[in-house]
Order: C-alpha cells, then structure tokens, then sequence
C-alpha cells in the first residue's frame, strides 16, 4: 500500500474504504468495489470534463465531448492504472488470477474508478483533482484533441466508400450487465459481411473499437 500511496501522492486515511475499492467481485467476500466504482465513474466525468475545459479554452463544445469520451473510457482508465501500477494491488480470486485477471483492461478501468471513488468519500474532490490532472500530463505529455483522440469511425467510412463505395453499418448484435454498467457489443459491416466486432461501456465506445479492429484487418488486406 506504502508504494501506491508514494505513486499517487496521497496517504489513505480509511484503509477499509481502499481495501473495499481493490476488492474485484470474483474474491466473493461480503463486499467488492463496484458500488465505489459507480460513484467513481461520476466523479471522473466531472473532474476530466472540468480539467479539459480549463486546459482547452478555444475548443468547441463537440471536440470536448471526444476528449473526454476518450479520457473517461475503459481504455483511458486502463491506461492510469497502468501508471500506477494498479493491477498489483487488486484484490481478485485464484481462477481471475490464473486468467490474467490483474492484466485486464476492465478488472483495470473499474478498480480505478473505484480508486478515485474512495479518494473522494474520505478527502473530497480537490485531492482527486490533484490527482488525475498529474496523471493525465503523465500519460499525455503533450496533449491535445489527436494524441487523446482518435475518430477510427471517420476514418473506416472514408476507407470503405474509396474501396467499396459504400459506408459501413454498426449493429448491436448485444448488451448485458445492469442499467449503470451496461456492455454492449457492436458488429460492423460492409454489405452484410461482418469486418469486425468489439465491446464497449458504450455503444459509442464499442462502434469506435470495432471500426478501429476493421481499419486494421482492411489495411493488412490491402498491402
């Protein structure tokens, strides 16, 4: 814990609190971290929404939407936790362990918004503030608008209409988890032929992986 605290410049005050918030539902103990990581997601919505707003004040209304979409994501967690080395602390069963469990990116992204959840119910949101502003000028040293985001959907559709003249279909082929924490799965298609699929916190999200996976399996096509 003494590590963690040193790479997140912060002292837990309530270690049951962070102990809840590094215990993945898989280790069936009488509580997990999906309540904290709940109110995490929340609070990271405004804390990186705020922060962008601040950094980027020329930016539009609409390219701010990306950045944070981007930001606030399973991958943009992921990518934090990583800096953390998140994955080493988390709380997960002998069956999650021997599946990589600490190397996924959703037992990842959860456990740190569960993280800044509990950060902010023991010290409130200026220290969550601190932070994931520092986090985030780690992980993006130089940020703007194409190194935190990138639009493959835009990119996939110019592709397939100079290739095959048409634009691609995302279908939804399936959703599950409760209405706070839905995953979706999304099919993209040419013509009624499956390029790829991916999941997603998101429709959104979900539509941008899988275009991202068919831009890749077009390019090693086309070579």
């Amino acid at each position: 814990m003494k590590k963690l605290e040193k790479k997140l410049q912060y002292t837990f005050k309530n270690h049951r609190l962070i102990d809840e918030a590094l215990t993945h539902k898989s280790c069936k103990k009488e509580y997990n971290n999906e309540r904290l990581e709940f109110l995490g997601d929340a609070v990271l919505d405004l804390v990186v929404g705020e922060y962008l707003f601040d950094k980027f004040s020329n930016v539009c209304e609409g390219d701010l939407s990306k950045m944070r979409a981007s930001l606030v994501s399973e991958k943009g967690f992921t990518k934090l936790a990583n800096l953390i080395n998140l994955g080493d602390y988390i709380h997960i069963s002998a069956s999650e362990e021997k599946n990589k469990g600490r190397n996924k990116a959703s037992i990842l992204s959860n456990a740190f918004e569960a993280l800044m959840g509990a950060i902010y119910l023991e010290s409130g949101l200026e220290d969550v503030q601190n932070i994931m502003h520092r986090l985030i000028q780690e992980a993006y040293p130089k940020i703007d608008l194409d190194s935190i985001f990138r639009d493959y959907k835009t990119t996939l559709q110019e592709l397939t209409q100079s290739i095959y003249g048409v634009t691609p279909n995302y279908i939804v082929v399936n959703s599950s988890g409760p209405d706070h924490k839905k995953e979706f799965e999304v099919s993209v298609r040419i013509h009624d032929k499956e390029l790829a699929r991916s999941k997603g916190k998101s429709k959104k999200e979900a539509q941008q992986e899988a275009a991202k996976i068919a831009l890749e399996i077009l390019k090693d096509q086309n070579e």
